[in-house]
């Protein structure tokens, strides 16, 4: 599985990115205002950062201008993948970018049928968001179970990017059922790491460490 952190601060992304664990990066709208700063230079520096995909978001709602702002996105960096929304606009626009040759992520998609009309337009990603249906008492990762199933037996291109994560849990719930990549907030990306017993059992290994008086050699 791919790990994508879902973020557009900098400072996150440069840490994350050190740990060689980094596939990619995903923003939007409300992440980039965040910064403060203009949309285009954060995500130029993002690409600078990051080899892997940085998804870019549109802000037309029409085709004919999605497709000319994902036309001046992809301009930015190889890597920009243009991020448009799960609308018929949005599935032409994936289309025609598609057929350009760049990377589309179709965003916020949340069934099934949508899943399979974002493959059939071309997306290269699909963005189910799993924590947004579990708000509402629906089963997000029921979703992920439908779309790769469908994916798997049609043989789609397109590659499960799952959304809105809120815990460790559902990132190995999407492991589990086959997706391709999770896009992750840098606190529970980071919590991947962490058990209690891992803590107790290092506090166990340096507290006997210490008592023998060694030390390692560096080199």
């Amino acid at each position: 599985m791919k790990f994508f952190v879902d973020t557009a601060d900098l400072d996150e992304i440069r840490d994350l990115a050190e740990t060689g664990l980094l596939d990619g990066v995903t923003t939007n709208p409300s992440l980039v205002a965040k910064t403060g700063r203009p949309f285009t230079e954060v995500i130029a520096e993002i690409c600078d950062v990051v080899d892997g995909p940085v998804s870019a978001e549109v802000a037309a709602t029409d085709a004919e201008g999605m497709i000319a702002e994902g036309r001046a996105l992809a301009k930015i960096a190889p890597n920009v993948t243009v991020k448009v929304p799960l609308t018929w606009d949005g599935l032409k626009a994936c289309r025609a970018l598609s057929e350009d040759g760049t990377m589309v992520n179709v965003t916020l998609c949340f069934t099934a049928n949508q899943a399979l009309l974002a493959a059939k337009a071309g997306a290269t990603f699909i963005s189910p968001f799993v924590g947004r249906l579990d708000d509402i008492g629906l089963d997000g990762m029921e979703l992920i179970r439908d779309i790769v199933t469908i994916y798997d037996t049609y043989g789609f291109d397109t590659e499960v990017l799952v959304a809105s994560i809120r815990q460790p849990n559902h990132v190995k719930a999407a492991a589990l059922l086959g997706a391709d990549v999770a896009t992750v907030p840098p606190g529970v990306l980071r919590k991947l790491a962490e058990h209690p017993l891992t803590e107790r059992g290092l506090e166990q290994f340096l507290a006997d460490w210490k008592k023998t008086g060694q030390t390692v050699p560096r080199a």
